[in-house]
């Protein structure tokens, strides 16, 4: 029998063939993020402060604004340390951690999406029962229901990982620990796991995004029918800020999970852009084009910038 000694900790290694741009990558990778912080916190405090966005809809963006600023956290704290030129060991423990609040946070914005995209469904095709339908109730118990099914599917994911036994190797070509790296490093046969979790990781996602593609169906449909060009437009408005940035979450995840090739630096490369581009981009997606938080916004900087308001 095999003396078999058990990994403590694993040492990431970092975005794959990006030695040398450590100084670059850290000031490119900080910038994101704290205009990604500071973006979310922005449009937390356009929604709160204003009563006028007291509805079920900004009430989700809300939500998606703290899962924005929650979800870069997961890895980015530590990628900007060893960036920075500290170490890149991270415990056991910290791995488990890692891989849970990134696949719990992801599913619940995964889930969010869904909710938001059946909320416009409802306000556009049932104009009339919107508030009925989407009572506070409803709303708290649709929130809590994403993230509850986000915590599930994160402790399936989690577990699956880390039943294996890991005794050998400890480098994790990644610049966090996620599910394909780690069980690289395995101390046994992955084969089965592995494709259990590809399902896992693909159907949610693939499932919500059929979700989604029919709301949105039925959605066009019902803008099509709006008489009024004023109309047409402004639905036509709200719901590409939402098309957006289902898009922008969406293509990533299916471009990392669901290839039969992976490739470590462009599978890195992607994830950068899920975990710190797309947070960072959604608040600016949301209010561009959004009067209501525009004015919201203003309101709540004028004060700071003592700056008159432009008409």
């Amino acid at each position: 029998m095999k003396n078999l000694s058990v990994v403590t900790q694993f040492i990431l290694l970092g975005i794959p063939h990006t030695e040398g741009l450590e100084t670059t990558l850290f000031v490119l990778f900080l910038s994101f993020y704290i205009f990604t912080l500071v973006g979310n916190l922005l449009i937390l405090l356009a929604i709160i402060s204003s009563t006028r966005l007291h509805t079920p809809m900004y009430f989700f963006l809300c939500q998606l604004s703290v899962c924005d600023i929650f979800f870069p956290s997961v890895s980015s704290p530590k990628m900007l340390f060893y960036l920075s030129g500290n170490s890149r060991d991270i415990s056991y423990a910290g791995c488990v951690s890692q891989l849970f609040f990134y696949h719990f946070l992801g599913g619940t914005e995964c889930f969010l999406y869904t909710v938001m995209a059946y909320d416009r469904f409802v306000a556009i095709c049932y104009p009339l029962r919107y508030s009925i339908i989407m009572s506070h109730r409803v709303c708290a118990s649709l929130a809590m229901g994403t993230s509850v099914f986000g915590c599930i599917h994160s402790t399936f994911l989690t577990t699956l990982t880390f039943q294996l036994p890991y005794c050998g190797p400890k480098e994790v070509n990644y610049y966090f620990c996620d599910i394909p790296v780690v069980m690289k490093l395995a101390c046994a046969d992955t084969s089965t796991l592995e494709m259990v979790g590809f399902i896992s990781v693909g159907l949610m996602p693939l499932s919500c995004f059929f979700f989604i593609l029919t709301s949105y169906s039925c959605i066009v449909r019902s803008i099509l029918q709006i008489r009024s060009t004023e109309g047409r437009h402004r639905a036509f408005s709200t719901c590409s800020a939402h098309l957006t940035a289902i898009l922008l979450f969406y293509m990533p995840v299916i471009f990392i999970y669901l290839r039969p090739t992976p490739s470590p630096w462009l599978d890195a490369t992607v994830q950068v852009l899920n975990n710190l581009v797309t947070p960072m981009l959604n608040p600016l997606i949301y209010s561009l084009r959004n009067k209501e938080v525009k004015s919201s916004l203003w309101t709540v900087l004028r004060p700071l910038c003592f700056l008159p308001r432009q008409l």
